[in-house]
């Protein structure tokens, strides 16, 4: 039976083609928000960090009512990092709008989430936005969309729904219009194409109580918090469910309260009906998967798998000479705690303690995924460090698999052969070559390993120019050694200040890390040197002065700008034998061995060196 009262569409889109912004209008064109009140924009990104990296990390549910109807709209990540939020919260959806930008039209992450969307049987809308842009192409734009979703298998019907259903908008300016030239001032065209194409849900609500979790919320005030979709009967306060686990266990509980969504707030209601989407209090245990339903007549439902994580960092207390400057917690046990906190609310990551207990192995779905982590700890005032991103293997038929990713490259035609040669380096294989009038569009299957510190050789040797994404693409079989980082490092030998002195001598021999003033200590990487290998340097080191003055002897030094690493850029950097130490004020780089009379120890009993030969 359909639910002609409600509409559950989920936004999907490749990062930065404007869906929260979206999100935003449709917001403000069904009355959310007084006329004359101030929002912020991109309101669903309520996360400092969604709104500092300009990416939506957690997929994020509201609800807007128009002409008497409930439309539960969800705002999913574009980034393959958050690839686990897009593939659960599909679940809960009908119908999808994609986005796709009018000039750029359909990039890497638009063909992972689209795939998505294809595989859930989801009824595609196809939305061209940035129709302002300069140089929109929007015809273009929407048969290379309907290309791709041949090439990813759709349907006959869902290729005939997306063909017959495009609206072309600039979410920007707030205006949507059927035509590709935009006349209209509102969102409304969008809104009625909503309300009169996508499908409702198709539910049994006078069935048996089956209700999926889809997403774990956590409250300080309540616990754990299951929201996901009624696809049968309903549920109602003080209820005693039946709880059927992913593994197959069982539990019975009593549900405490329940809400459902309203605009961008949560009211609390007694009963949420079948087609609806709301959370459930009370289930202290639930899980992503959890089929919550009736112990009379218990109803199954279709687990959610969620892609297993393809890379894993080990987060260790600090051993930093300069622990304690910047944040207030740098205990081991509180790291361990926090971690095994976010292994409650995190069901994307694994998280477990190593075993030999001195650090907790997290792993995800790539370095951007595992780092936004990280910042959300140096935020809360830890202190920490971590060693270099593994990858993750596993084993088929006696055979080691490893992750390989898809990776595109756009990138003007006189650089192209640069960054060829720069996947062939790194274990890239070409799978695609596009040549347009200003840019070349480039396709590799690389593996994980290879993508590590990719991203800064594409841009220096494009200067800049070159645009690079890329996402999980499948298991492939082990490609062998990759070529690693072939520049070396300058390793400071001593715990003080840099001086403009030193640094002058040592930025002819490369890059610096650091620059005047900067605290240092035994161990740390202040600079990269051209030629491989470690190199000692002293970068307190002064001007030994003399009874008499040299003629530039009052020059000031003239220091290039040092180079400086995000948290991303770092973790990509580091090498096996290094650490990336995090702080809420800093983020540094050293050797796990500090002293060099212990690293060059460490090396000879490990055979990295030889020992010298005794003088004859």
């Amino acid at each position: 039976m359909l639910q002609e009262n409600i509409r559950n569409v989920a936004i999907i889109a490749h990062v930065d083609h404007g869906k929260t912004t979206l999100v935003d209008k449709l917001l403000r064109a069904s009355g959310a928000f007084r006329e004359n009140q101030t929002v912020e924009e991109r309101v669903l990104d309520s996360n400092d960090q969604e709104r500092e990296r300009g990416i939506t990390i957690l997929a994020k549910n509201i609800a807007i009512e128009y002409q008497g109807i409930k439309i539960n709209i969800i705002d999913t990540p574009g980034h393959a990092d958050f690839g686990g939020e897009v593939e659960r919260v599909l679940h809960m959806a009908d119908g999808a709008l994609l986005l796709v930008d009018a000039f750029e039209g359909p990039m890497p992450q638009t063909r992972f989430v689209l795939r998505n969307a294809i595989a859930a049987n989801l009824a595609i809308m196809l939305v061209v936005n940035k129709i302002d842009r300069d140089g929109a192409r929007p015809e273009a734009v929407v048969n290379d969309t309907l290309d791709l979703m041949m090439d990813l298998g759709a349907t006959d019907e869902q290729l005939e729904f997306a063909m017959e259903h495009v609206v072309y908008c600039s979410a920007v300016l707030g205006k949507a219009d059927t035509n590709p030239v935009v006349t209209n001032d509102d969102m409304f065209p969008l809104l009625n194409m909503m309300v009169d194409a996508l499908p409702a849900p198709d539910v049994n609500p006078d069935g048996p109580l089956a209700l999926q979790c889809v997403t774990v919320d956590h409250s300080t005030y309540v616990g754990r918090i299951g929201i996901g979709r009624v696809y049968s009967g309903t549920i109602e306060t003080g209820e005693k469910v039946l709880v059927l686990k992913n593994d197959g266990g069982q539990e019975e509980a009593q549900v405490k309260q329940l809400f459902t969504f309203d605009y961008l707030g949560r009211k609390e209601c007694n009963r949420i009906e079948a087609g609806d989407i709301g959370g459930v209090v009370g289930i202290d245990n639930t899980d992503i998967g959890d089929v919550y339903t009736s112990a009379e007549n218990p109803q199954t439902l279709e687990p959610i798998r969620i892609d297993p994580p393809t890379l894993s960092i080990i987060f260790e207390p600090s051993t930093s000479p300069l622990i304690g400057r910047d944040g207030d917690i740098v205990g081991g046990r509180q790291l361990k705690e926090r971690l095994m906190r976010e292994a409650e609310n995190n069901v994307t990551m694994t998280i477990e303690e190593t075993e030999d207990r001195t650090g907790v192995e997290v792993s995800g779905r790539g370095i951007l995924h595992l780092s936004v982590l990280m910042e959300t700890l140096r935020r809360e005032g830890f202190e920490f460090q971590v060693g270099r991103p593994r990858v993750l293997y596993k084993k088929e038929g006696g055979e080691v698999l490893e992750p390989v990713e898809l990776a595109v490259v756009e990138v003007p035609g006189q650089y192209s052969g640069k960054v060829i040669e720069l996947f062939g380096d790194a274990g890239g294989t070409m799978k695609n070559m596009e040549a347009g009038e200003t840019l070349t569009h480039l396709e590799f299957a690389i593996p994980t390993r290879g993508i590590m510190g990719l991203k800064n050789r594409i841009l220096n040797a494009t200067h800049g120019e070159g645009v690079f994404y890329h996402n999980f693409l499948e298991y492939g079989p082990y490609a062998g050694e990759i070529g690693g980082r072939t520049s070396g490092t300058m390793v400071s030998m001593s715990t003080d200040k840099a001086v403009a002195y030193a640094l002058g001598t040592l930025q002819e021999r490369g890059a610096l890390f650091v620059e005047p003033g900067t605290e240092v200590y035994e161990g740390m990487l202040v600079g990269e040197s051209a030629k491989s290998g470690e190199m000692v340097v002293n970068v307190a080191k002064t001007k030994n002065l003399g009874n008499q003055r040299s003629a530039t002897a009052d020059i000031a030094v003239q220091l290039t700008p040092p180079k400086s690493f995000s948290l991303e850029e770092a973790l990509e950097y580091i090498g096996d034998d290094e650490l990336v130490e995090i702080t809420p004020k800093h983020i540094r780089m050293r050797k796990r061995i500090l002293n060099g009379t212990e690293r060059k120890k460490d090396n000879v009993r490990r055979g990295l060196v030889s020992k010298a030969k005794p003088k004859e």
